[in-house]
């Protein structure tokens, strides 16, 4: 009787653990399918995004009889008189994408390095807030500072009759790059391993030549990260170059003149165009697609073999 006794408890307690384990295998499946959905989600928006502006702005040049050579190198944007070039666009993107560059990479990495290795925990304290800040503004914002300060600054300063140009684009896209140059970057320089850093004071180099010989070459990969987005921000961006970059669509002969980047280009007429004027405007989209896919690769390449 003791023996059924407790051969019973066995059993009972064997198909608890089965019922068990097949609640954690059901949970698991069905996790495992939740999150094969969320990827695939991703993945087919991506494709969906990328399909149908390729397929609009591929149209004219497809079936229309349009040249994509013309397109590219034509200095005419004339949608009245069938004339569609994003020459100067094209131009006045890569200017303004470099000039802010030039000026938002080494204040954004120095920035970075002061909060990683430099500042003081009170000072942290004061400036990390005031970056996360400066990242959570609004884009239309920044445009409205540009338009209001920058704008009349630079036609006072410089005498012109207009202030509007494409040093005011670069300026504002200087600042609204920083915060993301400055957290990815100081991310990067906090993951340096301690010892790297032990290692060289140890060695009897000084803390700016620790920083720079071997925290910052340590970091690199983290960094040019940081300015991967950063062009991704300065290429992307719309709302605020509108209200500072006078919008004339001429290939600027000097920093002052007035331009039009690709993404303006489009914001300002897409919302009337139609027909072939419209399938151009996405055509400019395919434009700034690839050029932003060029830039990645381009930089991704420069990451890893600066890995190797």
């Amino acid at each position: 009787m003791i023996n059924q006794h407790i051969t019973g408890k066995n059993q009972i307690v064997a198909k608890d653990k089965n019922k068990n384990n097949n609640r954690k295998y059901l949970i698991e499946n069905i996790s495992q399918k939740v999150f094969m959905i969320s990827a695939s989600i991703s993945v087919i928006s991506l494709l969906l995004i990328i399909g149908f502006v390729f397929y609009k702005g591929l149209t004219p040049f497809l079936f229309k009889g349009y040249s994509f050579v013309d397109f590219l190198t034509g200095t005419d944007w004339l949608p009245n008189s069938n004339k569609f070039g994003v020459a100067p666009m094209i131009v006045a993107s890569i200017m303004a994408t470099i000039g802010s560059l030039i000026i938002g990479v080494p204040i954004g990495i120095f920035t970075a390095v002061f909060l990683a290795e430099i500042a003081p925990k009170p000072v942290q304290k004061i400036v990390s807030p005031a970056v996360e800040l400066l990242a959570g503004i609004p884009s239309v914002l920044y445009g409205l500072f540009g338009l209001a300060f920058i704008v009349p600054n630079i036609q006072k300063l410089l005498n012109l009759p207009k202030g509007q140009s494409l040093l005011a684009v670069i300026l504002v896209l200087s600042i609204m790059m920083l915060p993301t140059i400055i957290s990815v970057s100081q991310t990067a320089i906090k993951a340096v391993p301690k010892a790297y850093k032990e290692g060289s004071l140890a060695l009897g180099a000084s803390k700016i030549e620790t920083i720079f010989k071997v925290i910052l070459p340590a970091a690199k990969s983290g960094i040019l990260a940081a300015v991967v987005l950063g062009i991704g921000r300065a290429i992307g961006e719309t709302m605020a170059v509108i209200l500072v970059a006078g919008n004339s669509p001429v290939i600027p002969s000097s920093i002052v003149d007035s331009v039009r980047p690709l993404t303006t280009n489009i914001a300002l007429e897409m919302g009337y165009a139609y027909g072939t004027h419209q399938e151009m405007l996405f055509a400019t989209g395919v434009v700034l697609f690839m050029f932003i896919l060029i830039l990645n690769l381009v930089l991704r390449r420069i990451t890893n073999k600066g890995d190797q």
